[in-house]
């Protein structure tokens, strides 16, 4: 079987987590190959989420590896189990890989927090702003592009028709909220639909305003709880393309940037009056 072309952000996360287990017991990439009864290429595919692995191999690479932590070793296991065969491949040769990350991402988590200062988080988009959004981003995009990119958007939010869906906590600049980036009625409606979503049993809406005292750099972002703490994951946002971070130290930092945050948010009764009144306002 050859090698992915192009493995997601878990697979590659799956296979981060098994390099760490490697280089926690010492051992090398070839020592590991010669376990496997493979060449020392196939644990560097592995490795780098290139080639698949079942949850048997996961679990013999463990304990070959002397690996104790269980939750660890059966989320890992149950990692190699997804197969990537989400809803979002159906756009894989549709939209760039990263939106399939995003939608990844959210599918498996178990709760996430963001912050957005800029804009309306995509998954509480209305179709109408954030086809707005998108087509003021980026120059000549094709229709049926932004189409898909809109469809996409919109079907992200599948999450919370689930039985058990995450729980979401949103932290939203007020800067956000104000910034036109449609007509009115499209500003409208999209504030209404924020509060609205606001009401949703798992979500949570809370809002930055103007005058509350900001320490540090804060900028968008997303943290996204896995089943177990060492499986976070924080998605960086910017208008230039995003990334991943999972070493325990920036998952730390990124905590203690979302506990500062919730300190000068309004509460959500709060937030969701606040809303209101803008909306009310334009």
């Amino acid at each position: 079987m050859p090698p992915r072309p192009h493995p997601t952000a878990r697979q590659k996360r799956l296979g981060i987590e098994l390099r760490k287990l490697r280089e926690r017991a010492g051992m090398s990439g070839s020592a590991v190959a010669a376990f496997l009864g493979g060449e020392r290429a196939q644990v560097s595919h592995l490795e780098s989420g290139r080639y698949g692995v079942s949850e048997e191999r996961v679990r013999r690479i463990a304990a070959h590896c002397s690996a104790t932590d269980k939750h660890l070793i059966d989320a890992l296991a149950s990692m190699a189990e997804e197969r990537g065969k989400g809803w979002w491949m159906e756009y894989r040769r549709v939209l760039p890989l990263g939106f399939l990350d995003q939608a990844e991402l959210e599918y498996h988590a178990v709760y996430m927090r963001a912050i957005q200062m800029l804009n309306i988080p995509g998954i509480f988009q209305t179709a109408e702003y954030a086809r707005e959004l998108i087509a003021s981003g980026v120059s000549d995009l094709p229709a049926a592009d932004i189409d898909a990119r809109v469809a996409h958007r919109m079907q992200r939010r599948e999450v919370f028709d689930r039985p058990n869906p995450p729980k979401f906590e949103a932290f939203i600049h007020e800067a956000a909220l104000r910034m036109r980036y449609g007509p009115t009625e499209v500003m409208r409606a999209q504030l209404a639909f924020l509060h609205e979503a606001s009401r949703w049993p798992s979500v949570t809406i809370r809002i930055i305003p103007f005058d509350a005292q900001i320490t540090g750099s804060v900028h968008s972002m997303l943290y996204v709880g896995a089943s177990i703490p060492q499986l976070d994951t924080v998605q960086i946002d910017s208008a230039f393309g995003g990334g991943y971070l999972d070493a325990e130290a920036q998952l730390a930092k990124y905590r203690a940037l979302l506990d500062s945050v919730e300190a000068i948010s309004l509460d959500a009764d709060e937030s969701g009056g606040f809303i209101q009144n803008i909306a009310q306002g334009m």
